[in-house]
């Protein structure tokens, strides 16, 4: 259950005023059919974190636990600083928009997710806690928690959010990931 909650709690922190939150106002806008933009950023999370949790476990099976437990710290002290850096919508969802609004998210936000921070988190929190299924859950529900409500709230919503110290308190929580990582807390693998 602490790699679902963990996770959980990383992935929706650092996803406020991600690229991929973006899209989702995007596309909602475009679309204007929410069920359905919503089923593509679950379907397309499942999938793409599904691989990053599992790239996660087989790292960490492959190194020895010392090794791994300074990656571990370190790439969360480098996601804090990665999290500070706020996002700007590089792909244009309107090249999607004749395959209709479950596609258009579902090939978007699968491309758009490869290499962002909550990806490069999702194989840190793999390799912490070395349980696919568990992260997998955690971070797909975190992604959904951040994503749908931009998806229903749209443009007012995004108005509204100091999106400076969300910023500031997901970068806060990576650094103390990462420093209890190095310091050996938590998890069987540290």
């Amino acid at each position: 259950m602490e790699a679902v909650l963990i996770s959980l709690a990383v992935v929706a922190a650092a996803e406020i005023g991600d690229k991929t939150q973006l899209l989702a106002l995007l596309l909602a806008a475009k679309f204007r059919k929410p069920v359905p933009v919503v089923a593509g950023i679950f379907v397309a999370t499942l999938l793409n974190h599904g691989i990053a949790a599992g790239v996660g476990v087989a790292v960490a099976q492959w190194m020895g636990p010392e090794i791994l437990r300074w990656i571990i710290g370190l790439s969360f002290l480098g996601m804090a600083a990665w999290t500070l850096v706020p996002d700007k919508m590089d792909d244009d969802p309107r090249m999607w928009e004749r395959a209709g609004a479950f596609v258009a998210t579902t090939v978007s936000f699968f491309l758009v997710e490869i290499g962002d921070k909550t990806q490069v988190a999702t194989v840190a929190l793999g390799a912490r806690f070395g349980d696919m299924v568990s992260v997998t859950m955690g971070t797909t529900l975190g992604m959904l928690i951040a994503d749908v409500p931009a998806v229903f709230i749209g443009g007012a919503m995004a108005d509204r959010l100091p999106l400076r110290l969300v910023r500031t308190v997901a970068a806060a929580l990576f650094a103390i990931l990462g420093v209890l990582a190095l310091m050996g807390y938590g998890g069987d693998l540290m």
